[in-house]
């Protein structure tokens, strides 16, 4: 099963959501947006206590990673903060960012997404991928028919769901081994196989 690795989104700008006016595949990889500089690996949620901590949504699977970082990126400026510690809290990280020493100067960065440069990615196993190099992609069947781009990776908790906007309008494909054949990131693409009652 094609699984995501960390729910690291590009931000909206970078996205993808481009329909190709093509009926048959290209001999050159389609075009498809820069990847995003920094990828987000949690949300600050509110301040946690006086001293300027913050209570963070995680969003990767790899919460001891925080414990690796020396900065982190806030904001859609991705203002660069020195993370002075880290610790975890019920499912949830608490960061103590340098200068962030209030607790109004923790509330001013609620909301914000904590992301990291994306040469600090951790590295993936055989068919992992971060959301960034799935959205974009040119979906065609293994019977030749371009179905569209992915614009969305959606995470239902059985398996991940990729949504394709193309010709056929909005179509879901389940990202499980039956439907999803091949993931071609070289060559701007997925090849799927559309199982009974897919579409």
């Amino acid at each position: 099963m094609q699984r995501i690795a960390d729910q690291l989104r590009p931000r909206k700008s970078q996205g993808s959501g481009a329909k190709s006016s093509s009926s048959e595949p290209s001999s050159s990889p389609p075009s498809r947006p820069e990847p995003p500089r920094y990828l987000a690996i949690g949300k600050v949620l509110r301040p946690w206590g006086v001293r300027g901590e913050v209570k963070v949504e995680i969003l990767t699977d790899w919460p001891e990673r925080f414990a690796l970082l020396e900065y982190v990126y806030l904001g859609d400026e991705a203002v660069r903060y020195h993370l002075e510690r880290f610790r975890l809290h019920r499912g949830f990280a608490l960061l103590k960012l340098e200068g962030c020493d209030t607790r109004s100067a923790a509330e001013a960065l609620r909301d914000q997404l904590v992301q990291i440069a994306r040469e600090e990615a951790m590295p993936l196993e055989e068919d992992e991928y971060y959301v960034y190099q799935i959205e974009g992609l040119e979906v065609w069947t293994d019977e030749g028919e371009m179905l569209g781009r992915v614009v969305e990776v959606l995470f239902t908790g059985a398996n991940e769901v990729y949504v394709v906007h193309g010709p056929r309008g909005e179509v879901l494909i389940p990202a499980i081994a039956d439907v999803v054949l091949q993931v071609d990131l070289a060559g701007g693409r997925l090849v799927v196989h559309l199982i009974d009652g897919l579409i």
